[in-house]
């Protein structure tokens, strides 16, 4: 995971400072130091958002895959009865 400096981010500060960033880039009135020093930060951001969603996706998939599994075992079940 990103080291995003020494806070508690979760998904939806890191989002929210990263549009903070985004909108003061965009005004480009910035001195060059500090905007550098934004860009920085946001890419650690945008790093740490992108892997906290890839692990969102991965927990959808597993869960998924176990409800699909014990949705099989019952319909298994009634075939195997029918028989």
């Amino acid at each position: 995971m990103a080291k995003v400096d020494n806070q508690d981010w979760t998904y939806e500060k890191a989002s929210a400072r990263l549009e903070e960033i985004l909108a003061a880039l965009g005004k480009g009135d910035l001195p060059l130091e500090e905007s550098l020093k934004l860009f920085e930060e946001g890419t650690r951001l945008a790093a740490f958002c992108k892997e906290q969603l890839s692990q969102a996706k991965l927990r959808v998939e597993q869960l998924t895959a176990s409800a699909d599994e014990s949705t099989a075992e019952p319909q298994e079940a009634l075939a195997d009865e029918k028989d």
